[in-house]
């Protein structure tokens, strides 16, 4: 019964990632509303779903992005494996957590996508790359990654109340 808020939840973040998120732009690079939706997620206590989440956000987006599906599969689930590895090892500093796999997320989802694209013949400069794309994005992501951390937190005690939360 609690895994049914992350269908809605999950597709308003694509919807709102397809049509606002994406038309924000620093530079090049824009933020990933998924992404931190899950690592914010995935960072909470109690929460045993994190993988299902990434799968269904994987499933949602690989109908509307123009990348390869395996680039969405393999960032998200290395996303929700890194948040989920520092809640067990950096418990006390969460925001240091989200923005650590914020940090790392963005980069390899980067890294990936680049050599997908490279490997698939598109000629990009990795110097380009990294200067237009990828640090806008990692700045954007760091500076979304506050709120969304909060939302998902509390999100995270409401779906597991106070009795069994703790």
């Amino acid at each position: 019964m609690r895994n049914i808020v992350a269908f809605p939840l999950l597709l308003v973040a694509v919807i709102l990632q397809s049509s606002i998120v994406s038309q924000v732009k620093l530079i090049s690079g824009h933020a990933d509303l998924p992404l931190l939706m899950l690592g914010a997620w995935a960072l909470q206590k109690r929460v045993k779903s994190a993988w299902l989440w990434a799968a269904l956000a994987c499933a949602m987006l690989a109908f509307i992005s123009h990348m390869p599906w395996i680039v969405v599969v393999i960032g998200y689930f290395a996303v929700v494996y890194i948040a989920q590895t520092l809640q067990r090892r950096v418990w006390q500093a969460p925001m240091l957590a989200m923005f650590t796999v914020t940090f790392v997320g963005t980069i390899f989802l980067h890294l990936l996508s680049f050599l997908v694209l490279l490997a698939l013949g598109t000629p990009f400069l990795f110097g380009d790359v990294i200067g237009l794309i990828t640090l806008p994005s990692l700045l954007l992501n760091m500076l979304f990654s506050i709120p969304i951390y909060t939302f998902m937190r509390d999100l995270a005690r409401w779906v597991y109340p106070s009795e069994e939360y703790e």
